[in-house]
């Protein structure tokens, strides 16, 4: 009876890892870069699939074994760093998940007509009571399961009606015409940046599921969690690939809409409000839920009332949405500051995955350290790339 509870755990922080990574800028960026790149996109899809295992695993692997969150090996590497890094998380948490509430009003709109901003307190809404019920974590992950898969099916249908152009898919996907280095830097940021890498190792955590003795578990958590963000991410390259391909030109103002419209008619325009929708919903309780880990061991006040944190953190990304709408602005920073997060924090990781007082007589995989670091420099320098481009933009 226990293996069965740690598996739906485990299936829980994977697919809380998966549908955190699958919001709507994960849907956009997908589709932009299908029409940029066509096939090609293919080999940005598997590169970024192998830098993100390899950022996932060091992540998991070090907390679990640790058995402490993020904030607290950072303090122990260097005091203060916790706090520093808990208030980017938190930080890049709100602004995205301004944009993630917004994105679950439009799928709203798309599916009832109603309003982007009335949807988006229905969604806020339907968040809010995972929380406000006794069990809310084994909600939680259920609900990301449901919704996980369902994102799965939908993308399978859409792809296989927009018909791809399969063998040409997968011969780029090795042999591409070009590769574009920027796409598989903001992928790697988009499925693994910010709270999305701890997202799951946070959950597993707080389910007891930590140790040597369940590092297993935590590797097949951890590469599950890739693998259902990566199938939902193929599916949709193959969708927008079969409509790129028949030379259809995408809506500039909603790609991923236009996708799912041209493949599949105005069914497949609501199938879009569902996926929009659900990627988004997952996304708020996902980044809200993380966000809130890395302050809840800072006191015991918000160990207890955690999820009491978590409704508040909706409310505030709701009303900032209601209120202002999507802050440029503020989402033009918090992409610059994500993409400096992972180096920071994976950085963090790596150097306390061989600290004795971390993680005890624990020897940590010299490929992972190898890996770990590859990921960290091409982060970093892509990040910082971003950072001095788009600061500017701010000022203006």
């Amino acid at each position: 009876m226990g293996e069965n509870k740690n598996w739906g755990i485990l299936l829980g922080a994977a697919f809380l890892m998966a549908t955190s990574a699958v919001g709507p800028g994960f849907l956009t960026q997908t589709t932009v870069f299908t029409q940029t790149l066509g096939a090609s996109f293919g080999f940005v899809i598997l590169t970024s699939i192998i830098l993100d295992i390899g950022a996932q695993l060091n992540v998991w692997r070090v907390i679990a074994v640790s058995e402490k969150r993020a904030q607290d090996i950072a303090n122990i590497v260097l005091p203060g760093l916790g706090m520093f890094i808990s208030l980017l998380i938190v930080l890049g948490g709100f602004a995205f998940n301004v944009g993630n509430i917004g994105g679950a009003g439009l799928g709203f709109n798309v599916l009832f007509g109603l309003s982007a901003e009335a949807g988006a307190v229905i969604a806020a809404a339907i968040a809010i009571g995972i929380f406000l019920v006794r069990e809310a974590k084994k909600v939680m992950d259920r609900f990301a399961q449901v919704m996980g898969l369902l994102l799965i099916l939908l993308m399978v249908y859409v792809a296989f009606t927009s018909a791809p152009p399969l063998a040409e898919a997968a011969i780029k996907t090795i042999l591409p015409d070009q590769i574009d280095f920027a796409a598989i830097v903001t992928l790697v940021g988009g499925t693994v940046g910010g709270y999305i890498t701890f997202a799951g190792g946070h959950r597993l955590l707080d389910a007891g599921i930590k140790g040597k003795a369940a590092l297993p578990q935590v590797n097949s958590s951890a590469v599950s969690g890739i693998t259902i963000a990566s199938v939902i991410r193929v599916f949709l390259f193959l969708a927008a690939l079969g409509v790129v391909s028949k030379g259809l030109v995408l809506d500039e103002s909603n790609p991923p809409a236009s996708v799912f419209q041209l493949a599949a008619g105005d069914i497949g325009y609501k199938i879009f409000g569902v996926v929009m929708l659900s990627a988004a919903i997952t996304s708020v309780i996902g980044s809200a839920y993380t966000s809130v880990s890395f302050i809840k061991s800072f006191k015991p006040v918000f160990e207890k009332y955690e999820n009491w944190l978590i409704i508040g953190f909706i409310l505030i990304s709701t009303v900032i949405f209601v209120t202002i709408g999507r802050p440029v602005h503020l989402l033009i920073l918090a992409g610059a500051l994500n993409g400096l997060i992972l180096p920071v924090t994976l950085g963090t990781i790596i150097w306390a995955a061989h600290k004795r007082k971390v993680v005890g007589d624990y020897k940590h995989p010299v490929i992972l350290t190898i890996f770990g670091v590859l990921v960290v420099l091409v982060m970093a320098w892509m990040g910082g790339y971003t950072l001095v481009q788009q600061l500017p933009a701010l000022f203006k």
